[in-house]
């Protein structure tokens, strides 16, 4: 059955994220399959059109002022009547983080569709503790007739806010057929190690600027920091202070569309989150078939292992370096590479992704049909 899909999210591309990028694979991998998408989002970037066709997917913007609490509530109040018209349309409505499910949550009952609700990000975490947002989490869990969370963690707090009785864990999820091996980078020469992350304090750069020095203190290595933000040059002039600046580079941010070259022209790939949900970018990197050294918080350690990479104590600059270290004079490092591609194709391909959420819609249809059918 083909369906009508109505998907609302803060942010989608060009904007550059997980989030974006998990979203973004579902709507696209749900119009391959010939189902109609309807994307509605924000107006986050100058520039952009109100309304356009992106990879078979219809992509609607309304006006956001600014990436702050504002910005957000104010987009988020003017979604609602858009909301509402197309979700008179929409077989199934699936909202992704908390914010966009409260134009569903206000317009269900005239529209009645199945609404599923991903919880995504660290954003959730961090306002998990605050008894105001509980009590507006509680509400939007309630509301959902299916919920899924990307990382065990982030499910788990939600379930302690309020107990769902149909949830489970959705990870994020690689486009494997261009996130794919290269030739690869020849033998011996200089370690090349990429940390795409952004310059925010939450990634936890700032540990890996400082194991820098450690590192090229055992080996001959380079780093490319691939991401932007706030934290830039405070970590540029942490390097110069750390004599490191001559060994480490700030690409700043890049198109998702570079980041299959990017990554396959190093030989280690590094997360140094301090908060984490299920990392997209570490998923990225493994299936360019490079092994992981990442912080072992949040979803990471439901991804990576000793068999692809390691995972370190947080915030610890000798301890990631050791491990950076480790992983580069290993023999076998290139095998464990491919057990990580291994894995991603697996596991956490878009396409068992877009599969397992029409599994979802598919089910709560049936289920209204039936409820219907009874009346």
């Amino acid at each position: 059955m083909v369906l009508r899909v109505l998907l609302q999210c803060l942010y989608y591309p060009p904007e550059v994220g997980g989030l974006e990028s998990h979203v973004a694979g579902l709507a696209e991998g749900l119009a391959r399959r010939g189902h109609y998408v309807d994307m509605l989002t924000s107006r986050s970037q100058s520039g952009t059109a109100r309304r356009e066709k992106l990879g078979g997917v219809d992509v609607r913007r309304v006006w956001m002022p600014g990436k702050h609490p504002f910005g957000w509530a104010a987009h988020t109040a003017g979604t609602i009547p858009v909301h509402r018209r197309l979700a008179r349309k929409a077989d199934v409505v699936h909202t992704h983080t908390f914010a966009s499910a409260i134009p569903a949550m206000v317009g269900w009952r005239r529209s009645r569709r199945p609404l599923v609700v991903t919880l995504h990000t660290s954003h959730f975490l961090m306002r998990a503790e605050s008894p105001h947002w509980r009590r507006l989490f509680a509400h939007v869990i309630d509301s959902a007739d299916y919920l899924l969370a990307t990382s065990e963690e982030i499910l788990s707090v939600a379930q302690g806010i309020h107990a769902h009785p149909r949830s489970e864990v959705m990870t994020n999820a690689v486009d494997t057929d261009r996130f794919a091996p290269g030739e690869g980078r020849e033998a011996g020469g200089r370690f090349r190690i990429v940390v795409p992350r952004r310059l925010y304090p939450k990634n936890g750069v700032e540990y890996f600027v400082r194991a820098m020095p450690l590192v090229v203190a055992e080996l001959d290595a380079e780093a490319r920091i691939v991401g932007d933000g706030p934290e830039r040059e405070r970590l540029k002039s942490l390097a110069i202070d750390l004599g490191v600046i001559d060994r480490v580079e700030f690409l700043g941010a890049r198109p998702n569309d570079e980041m299959p070259g990017l990554l396959r022209d190093a030989d280690l790939a590094v997360v140094p989150s301090l908060m984490e949900a299920t990392s997209i970018a570490a998923l990225e990197a493994m299936a360019c078939a490079l092994p992981i050294a990442a912080s072992q918080v949040g979803g990471l350690p439901e991804i990576i292992d000793d068999g692809v990479g390691a995972l370190v104590e947080p915030r610890n600059p000798r301890a990631l370096a050791n491990a950076v270290v480790s992983l580069l004079r290993r023999p076998d490092r290139r095998e464990l590479g491919r057990e990580a591609r291994r894995r991603v194709v697996a596991n956490w391909s878009i396409s068992r992704m877009v599969e397992r959420h029409l599994d979802i819609y598919n089910g709560l249809l049936d289920e209204a049909k039936e409820k219907g059918s009874r009346r």
